[in-house]
């Protein structure tokens, strides 16, 4: 199978891209800059040059292509607004491309703005007015006959090289001098190592499905208190307690994030795609070397 791939040399992405290649995939990656090109090449995938604004270059690599993964997306929360309008737009350029073929389209969500304390299955469905489009998008595809699907991806999916939620959460422990929780802490975080999320997307696009969400979730729900304990001890810092009033002058704009209580569930996408992970968990990979170099 040749897979068009976006979002191909970031952290998730790349680990998706040597999932393919190993499986035995072509694998055509859209790269905005030389260094992502010269990364693919090493990769072992072929290029095409361009952005989530070339929607040429999008439509083009999707209509080659045999399957297409949209891993891409500006993470840049000052401007969340534009970057949700960039991802919408370029999942219906590529799906337009696949229209009237059985070539699946598979995209990717999130689950930390997933709703609070209940166990979020596949089964859930996001309102139209969630933050974040690409689950709609997907799905809207889906209704019209293009055999899209979605993975969401655990708030902390982790490994070496992660610079997302912990690694903030880290930094923070050393600026502060604590490592902070609000409240009890019992609040829950799903996680999954980026090398079993890279080899669910490999098993969703190979069975090609239509219309389904796919949880990228080993930990169903590590409690925060337990994330922030682990920082405090790497670091020889105390582990404390914020109220919530507190809370923001500790956490600023991850204020939100830090109180998240979204527990979820894997059970159907382990039973219909065989998926088992296989890496380590997140609080086993969290007290690891490699979150606290430099």
């Amino acid at each position: 199978m040749q897979i068009f791939v976006t979002g191909a040399t970031g952290f998730v992405g790349s680990a998706v891209v040597e999932e393919l290649v190993g499986a035995g995939h072509g694998v055509t990656g859209l790269a905005r800059s030389d260094a992502s090109a010269q990364a693919l090449a090493a990769m072992g995938a072929a290029v095409r040059r361009g952005t989530l604004d070339d929607l040429d270059a999008l439509r083009d690599g999707a209509a080659a292509a045999d399957a297409v993964i949209h891993l891409a997306f500006n993470h840049d929360f000052s401007r969340f607004a534009d970057n949700v309008a960039q991802d919408r737009r370029a999942i219906e350029v590529l799906g337009s491309a696949l229209q009237g073929s059985a070539r699946p389209l598979l995209a990717t969500s999130g689950l930390a703005l997933a709703r609070q304390g209940d166990v979020a299955t596949e089964a859930d469905r996001t309102s139209p007015d969630f933050p974040r489009q690409s689950e709609t998008a997907a799905f809207d595809l889906a209704a019209r006959g293009v055999r899209a699907s979605v993975v969401r991806l655990a708030p902390s999916t982790h490994g070496k090289g992660d610079h997302g939620f912990v690694p903030h959460l880290i930094g923070l422990a050393r600026e502060k001098g604590i490592a902070a929780h609000v409240g009890d802490g019992f609040n829950r975080w799903p996680g999954v190592h980026r090398r079993d999320a890279a080899r669910l997307f490999r098993l969703a696009i190979e069975r090609g499905a239509q219309g389904e969400a796919w949880h990228a979730v080993d930990d169903e729900g590590v409690p925060f208190k337990a994330i922030a304990e682990i920082i405090g001890r790497r670091l020889g810092v105390p582990t404390v307690s914020l109220a919530p009033e507190e809370a923001e002058a500790h956490f600023g704009w991850f204020t939100f994030f830090a109180g998240m209580d979204i527990p979820a569930s894997s059970a159907q996408t382990r039973a219909v795609l065989g998926w088992t992970p296989e890496h380590p968990g997140l609080l086993e990979d969290l007290d690891q070397d490699h979150y606290f170099a430099g």
